[in-house]
């Protein structure tokens, strides 16, 4: 485990190879899962001011579920809220290109330039899973493990990318550059003096 101030982030978080593989897992990490994407309370706000903008992103059935039952809800079991699911699990924000690869509508109409917003950053951390626990004062950084990467793990073994390289651009915008800057010369630091 490494602490950058309140921060623990697991010692797997930067020991494990990742680089998403979308042409084998087809985007499943918006398919499946128990409930849609973690939100932040301030990103709860933003998805709901942006639906008109994302309205030309979405599928019909996802603009009809918003309407009747909205985009995001409060879950009981996480006790926070999360992007609303279709009935086959799929996120409410999820679309499919022509090789039936899944997209995210909100960060569509971000590259699109339609806001500058570009993901719940849950999404955009993934696998990396965030805890934060402000009863204790603390916050977790943990690798979330699931059988759908498999390939991913495989490519970034394979390319000799880290997961926490892989995800440097959302471990900066959750936590700020210079978070990031102590993280690599922990790493760092661990890789040198490791055994073996």
């Amino acid at each position: 485990m490494i602490a950058i101030g309140d921060v623990l982030v697991s010692d797997d978080v930067i020991s494990s190879y990742f680089a998403c593989e979308l042409n084998a897992c087809k985007g499943a990490c918006c398919i499946e899962g128990d409930y849609g994407a973690p939100l932040t309370i301030d990103e709860v706000e933003i998805l709901n001011d942006l639906l008109p903008i994302l309205e030309p992103y979405l599928s019909q059935d996802s603009l009809e579920l918003i309407k009747e039952k909205g985009a995001v809800l409060y879950h009981e079991e996480t006790e926070g809220y999360v992007t609303n699911l279709m009935p086959n699990g799929a996120c409410v924000f999820m679309g499919r290109d022509e090789m039936g690869i899944a997209y995210c509508g909100i960060e569509k109409a971000y590259m699109d330039g339609k806001t500058n917003f570009r993901k719940p950053i849950s999404c955009h951390l993934y696998p990396i899973r965030v805890n934060e626990n402000p009863h204790l004062g603390f916050t977790a950084v943990n690798y979330h493990r699931w059988d759908i990467c498999t390939a991913a793990c495989g490519k970034g073994k394979k390319e000799k990318i880290l997961l926490y390289k892989f995800l440097k651009e959302p471990i900066i915008r959750k936590f700020g550059e210079s978070f990031y800057e102590e993280l690599c010369a922990a790493a760092d630091y661990l890789s040198e003096n490791s055994p073996g």
